[in-house]
């Protein structure tokens, strides 16, 4: 586990560096297509570390916001909370993670924020009306795993990250043609401006390639880890098995859910891609899951 979470730090630290390096040269591009040339690079730079600091100290208000979750509450959730103060205890955690609730019916989960001290629980409504105690308990655990592997903070890095690159890119996209039909209008058109063009739609194109490339950089090794670790906090293999049996078979959809997020919920949230694994999928098969933890018995 400790080996893990030393690469999880490693790994975000590499897509930092890979996000700093992105958005430093879609700006200068951007900076030298409108003529500021000689002070591209100096603006590309500060821009991209302001924009990196700002990403990695929000990632967890900016994924809550953008599944639009409210926070539980005793009152409301009751099951919920005390399930989470019982399992404090075995996970071994410092510091209790906040909980939000998303108001969709599909049963699902995730965790998110920058390391175990900031940490976040988000569960659907469709959770907590759909599963029992102890499936609850299996799911909950599960997110905390995720939580004390460091896996939070790679997911909602990538998520974050990749959404900003993939708006950068469009916004370059259009500049450049803006800048191309101005150039064809006053028939002052330059090799300068056809390889900004050429650049535009080279950053477009391979956004959505790196986007994925980045989200499997989250070994799915990640899920089977976090559901051993999940049964080591409530010795009940069981619970979390029939979780992933009806999260599995349920058939609503999470309609704010994005694919930049999906990999950081317990379960693929678009019901149409929850087939069998393959290369370029989030997450493992949920046989290959259940035949996993039915070997913990």
């Amino acid at each position: 586990m400790y080996d893990d979470i030393r690469k999880n730090k490693i790994k975000t630290g590499i897509i930092v560096f890979i996000f700093l390096s992105m958005i430093t040269a879609i700006i200068y591009f951007l900076c030298y297509a409108f003529g500021y040339s000689e002070y591209a690079i100096v603006i590309a730079l500060i821009f991209s570390i302001i924009s990196t600091v700002a990403t990695y100290y929000n990632c967890d208000k900016v994924v809550l916001a953008s599944v639009r979750a409210r926070p539980a509450t005793k009152e409301e959730d009751l099951q919920l909370t005390n399930i989470l103060e019982g399992l404090m205890i075995t996970s071994g955690l410092n510091t209790k993670p906040r909980l939000y609730v998303v108001d969709s019916m599909q049963p699902n989960a995730f965790a998110t924020g920058r390391n175990p001290e900031n940490a976040v629980i988000c569960v659907t409504q469709g959770l907590l009306e759909k599963l029992d105690y102890y499936e609850l308990e299996g799911v909950i655990a599960h997110e905390l795993s995720h939580i004390k592997n460091y896996d939070i903070r790679l997911s909602a890095v990538i998520s974050v990250m990749v959404g900003f690159v993939v708006m950068l890119s469009d916004m370059f996209l259009r500049m450049t043609f803006r800048s191309r039909r101005r150039s064809s209008n006053n028939d002052n058109g330059s090799a300068v401006d056809i390889i900004i063009f050429v650049l535009g739609l080279i950053f477009l194109l391979i956004s959505p390639i790196i986007s994925q490339l980045i989200q499997l950089a989250v070994s799915r090794r990640r899920e089977f880890l976090a559901d051993a670790t999940a049964v080591s906090f409530t010795r009940n293999p069981d619970g979390l098995i029939s979780a992933l049996k009806k999260l599995s078979s349920d058939e609503e959809e999470l309609d704010v859910a994005s694919k930049a997020e999906a990999h950081m919920y317990i379960i693929n949230p678009f019901k149409n891609k929850r087939g069998k694994s393959n290369l370029f999928s989030t997450h493992p098969a949920t046989e290959e899951r259940i035949e996993a933890l039915e070997n913990l018995r």
